[in-house]
């Protein structure tokens, strides 16, 4: 069984150095002891944005591995006059994690749980330890940390202190704040401090507050979701000079945190959700309030916008049965005992004034309503209108008894703009979540709008943010609700902590402009000489590559859940290898600024190198982003016209090649395992010696459907059997168990009259002319035919069902998109045989997961009786990538990932069930197990004869 020996390292970063003078800033950061500092133009591309409407590209990004190394990079920058950004998982909204200077990543090396202490209940992590994984550690105790953003596998513990992140169930667990008990930072003067603690820094920060004690107590603190400025209610002396909760919320400007204590909480053990319907979304606002007096654990609202654009992107089964009306709350209260929890849910149901409402305690049915909230969340990257909704006026709050009328207000101010949004947001505490169309192209339009909704607020005696800071989107707007005075006292602390203006310049102190360094209006428009059509995003390739906004979810983990989305990061944590990070890179392409090559940069390649173009991204990322197209794109237009590598030539290639063998199959099989032989011809392909060599059929699948055309069944319902090259080839019994299967489930099998390709390897290396081609003739064919097709080879019906309509647009195409079916859904409504007793473990195809997705085939097999076990991830292979020289380790290790424990793990009787020929080829080649496809394992339960 080969596997790698070697751990991954994709952590090379190429481009050039960047401005003369960062380069005396690495030298001096080394000088220091700091061992991993990179200015290369890939990684500052990579890191020049968030998840904020910003693009501020750093001199240099340092991922730290000790505290003294924080201490060292502080020292340099403040001796430099260099500004210094600490940045967790990058998801800020706001532009807190994005700066000029150095931008230090503590989610690379600084991600530890350090102990966990159950008498306590408490914890100690590192800054950089993801909310998930701390909840991971904490579980086994039967404890967790309480707040919850929506963002919580893959933000960080660090982002969450400098945020005061809060989260949907802040009602019954409180804010970040109120879950931190002790502090280690380094302030900008370089002092190390502990909080709660003593010393000069903190009498000095006494002084300047007791000074201001009547704006603190008259300003600040007014309501739980003032989130704009710092806290500065904590340093009032009866509430204790609490400088540990002052520093919470202070994004980043007073100190660097390197290591946190927080308290855990136990869950409770009864948790019943009650939704309630109301006529508009204001309505549901105005309701919110009153229900606190029943200690809701969470409450939320949300309106049928954004219940509609969960329908439109995940199908209407992504929408449980909601009671009547056009807005929601959505109230989870908690408790010990289920009988005062369930009377409290009753008592509520009552006196919440709602047209209908809907009672449950089943923990599934509840986590499936609550998935409407988080996947609307997600998805609200494209507005009602279907443009593209922006960050900026993202959590704005007001007294909660007000958000009603807030609502209203604001509804009026966006439609006066002819602005879109879909409003859902933590009612009952007055924060207020949307992402809004407005066209940042149009010169000074943000600035009016933000300055607009942010005297709207004001005027409710609301804060600019509730929960994801102010950054480089909000501080400008501070002198809206803060006094000159209040103001002023914001620059006196920070003068106690940064005197040199180091530590997140341009925030919340000496704001930069709202509406400077916007990242999307600096890329130009290409809609020319493109291959593919971009037809929902008006054919702009750049309106399609600034879909990725960085909110990140291809940093975390969610194959235990199903996820595919994003392979490489699992395998090489390297942010370039994320789809968030090649994203970054498209963009500085798009706008010029950082890589200057076009379409040929070595940013660029070196950013896609490690692509499995796995489509996983197309639709695990809630905002739609499709790398595999664009790397197909970018292909095609890095190497038109001009010389491509080997492997284009020959993996991508690959029908064109099998056919010739086809005809000397046996020849063929016995060279390409004659020593010596067999390796300079892999060399030479550009294969990974390591890889095996596939055999080719002695008979292919079109020639066994010739032969045997008299024995098979002439009656039933006609279907055209898609036969694609691995089918045909390499594979024919998955071709034949397909005809038996669906002759039993009363179809009658046609094959094209000549062999059809649907290109898929082409379009992988970018031969997109070659692809185009390819598939108009097959589309011409199968529209011809005028009867359902059903494909085999997950990657190849993916493409007739997606990618023929992406690049040639006919209505032809059209058709055989929306006639091409998986067997699964070709055969939902058919007579099985039975799988009782069966036990399988099912890799999907990355590209069935994607395009078709894999719910009809978990159902077939449900119906029928097996007992299914499904995977995330991909399997490594992913087409040509695994077999590709310099891919081998990345590929055995995105397999490790899921498939190969799983597959170790299942009993010699259970079934490994496959239907992507390159997931059967990675088992075949790493493990001793066979991957089924479903048409084999059905057939294998036909009865005889």
């Amino acid at each position: 069984m080969a596997r790698a020996t070697d751990p991954v390292d994709a952590s090379h970063a190429g481009g050039v150095v960047g401005p003369p003078h960062a380069g005396d800033l690495i030298a001096a950061l080394h000088a220091a002891g700091v061992t991993e500092v990179r200015g290369d133009t890939t990684t500052r591309a990579l890191y020049s944005s968030d998840a904020s409407l910003y693009r501020v590209p750093p001199l240099a990004v340092v991922r730290p591995r000790a505290a003294d190394e924080v201490a060292a990079v502080l020292a340099v920058c403040r001796e430099q006059g260099v500004p210094l950004t600490a940045r967790g998982g990058g998801t800020s909204v706001a532009g807190n994690a994005v700066g000029p200077g150095v931008v230090m990543d503590f989610s690379r090396h600084l991600n530890r749980v350090l102990e966990v202490d159950p008498a306590t209940r408490t914890a100690r992590v590192e800054p950089g330890v993801v909310q998930a994984q701390l909840q991971r550690a904490a579980a086994p105790h039967g404890l967790r940390f309480g707040p919850d953003p929506s963002t919580h596998n893959r933000c960080t513990i660090g982002g969450m202190i400098g945020n005061n992140a809060c989260g949907a169930r802040t009602l019954g667990y409180g804010r970040t704040v109120d879950n931190v008990v002790g502090l280690e930072l380094i302030a900008g003067t370089g002092d190390a401090l502990s909080l709660p603690g003593s010393g000069s820094l903190l009498e000095q920060l006494r002084t300047v507050a007791g000074g201001h004690l009547a704006t603190i107590r008259t300003e600040f603190g007014r309501f739980g979701r003032q989130a704009s400025g710092y806290a500065l209610e904590h340093l009032a002396p009866e509430n204790g000079f609490d400088a540990r909760r002052m520093i919470v919320g202070s994004e980043g400007t007073l100190g660097v945190i390197t290591e946190a204590t927080v308290r855990l909480v136990v869950d409770p053990l009864v948790r019943i959700l009650v939704v309630l319907g109301y006529p508009d979304i204001a309505a549901a606002g105005d309701a919110a309030h009153g229900l606190l007096a029943f200690g809701p654990t969470a409450c939320e609202g949300l309106d049928s916008r954004i219940v509609d654009v969960v329908r439109t992107r995940r199908g209407p089964g992504a929408v449980p049965p909601l009671p009547r009306g056009a807005a929601w709350l959505f109230v989870e209260l908690s408790g010990d005992e289920v009988g005062e929890v369930r009377d409290r849910a009753s008592a509520l149901e009552h006196a919440a004034g709602a047209v209908d409402s809907l009672m449950v305690e089943d923990p599934v049915r509840a986590a499936a309503l609550w998935r409407i909230r988080e996947d609307g969340a997600g998805l609200s990257g494209r507005s009602p209108a279907g443009l593209p909704a922006h960050a900026g006026w993202e959590d704005a709050a007001v007294p909660p008894e007000r958000v009603g009328a807030y609502l209203r207000e604001l509804e009026l101010l966006l439609g006066g703009y002819g602005i879109t949004g879909y409003p859902y947001g933590h009612f009952a505490d007055g924060c207020l979540h949307i992402r809004l169309d407005i066209p940042l192209e149009v010169p000074g339009l943000l600035r009016e709008f933000l300055f607009a909704a942010g005297q709207l607020v004001a005027s409710y005696g609301g804060s600019m943010s509730g929960e994801h800071g102010d950054g480089r989107a909000r501080s400008e707007l501070l002198p809206l609700m803060y006094s000159p005075a209040a103001l002023r006292l914001f620059g006196g602390v920070k003068a106690v902590f940064d005197p040199d203006n180091i530590l997140n310049p341009g925030v919340l102190v000496d704001p930069a402009p709202v509406d400077r360094d916007l990242r999307v209006p600096a890329a130009q428009i290409i809609r020319k000489n493109l291959a593919f059509r971009y037809e929902n995003d008006d054919g702009d390739f750049t309106r399609a590559v600034h879909r990725c906004t960085g909110v990140g979810k291809c940093r975390a983990d969610t194959t235990a859940a199903g996820g595919v989305m994003c392979p490489s990061y699992l395998a090489t944590r390297e942010e370039k290898d994320s789809t968030r990070g090649r994203a970054r890179v498209l963009q500085e392409m798009l706008n010029g600024g950082l890589v200057t090559d076009s379409w040929g940069s070595r940013e660029v390649q070196e950013a896609l190198e490690l692509c499995l173009s796995c489509k996983g991204c197309a639709s695990d990322c809630p905002t739609g982003v499709d790398m595999a197209t664009w790397k197909s794109e970018v292909l095609y237009q890095r190497y038109r016209h001009r010389p491509r590598p080997a492997g284009h030539y020959t993996l991508g290639r690959l029908p064109r090649w099998a056919a010739w063998a086809s005809r000397a199959p046996r020849l063929v099989n016995a060279v390409a395992r004659t020593p010596g032989v067999a390796a300079a011809g892999m060399t030479v392909a550009g294969v990974d010696r390591r890889r095996s060599v596939p055999r080719f059929a002695t008979r292919t699948f079109r020639r066994w459907f010739a032969d045997s055309g008299a024995q098979r069944s002439q009656v039933g319902d006609p279907v055209l059997l898609f036969v694609d090259t691995f089918t045909d080839y390499f594979t024919p019994e998955v071709g034949i168990a397909a005809v038996q299967v669906l002759e039993a489930a009363g179809f009658r099998v046609r094959v094209t009259d000549r062999q059809q390709c649907c290109g898929l390897t082409w379009i992988t290396t970018g031969q997109l002319d070659a692809a185009r081609k390819i598939l108009g003739r097959t589309v011409s064919e199968l529209f011809r035919a005028g009867i359902p097709i059903v494909g085999l080879e997950p990657s190849c019906t993916a493409v007739l069902r997606s990618d023929t309509v992406d690049l040639l647009g006919s209505q032809p195409a059209r058709v055989v998109a929306q006639s091409t079916v998986t067997l699964a859904e070709l055969l939902a409504d058919r007579s099985l045989p039975s799988l009782a007793g069966t036990t399988v473990v099912a890799q999907p195809h990355c590209h069935h997961h994607a395009v078709m997705g894999w719910d009809a085939d978990a159902d077939l097999l449900r119906h029928a009786g097996a007992a299914v076990t499904r995977l995330g991830g991909c399997c490594g292979l992913a087409g040509n990538f695994g077999v590709e020289r310099g891919h081998y380790e990345v590929s055995v290790a995105v397999a490790e990932h899921q498939l190969l424990p799983a597959v170790e793990a299942a009993a010699d009787d259970h079934i490994v069930l496959a239907d992507g020929y390159s997931c059967r080829t990675q088992l075949a080649d790493l493990t001793d197990r066979r991957g089924l496809h479903l048409a084999e394992l059905l057939a294998s339960r036909l009865p005889p004869g």
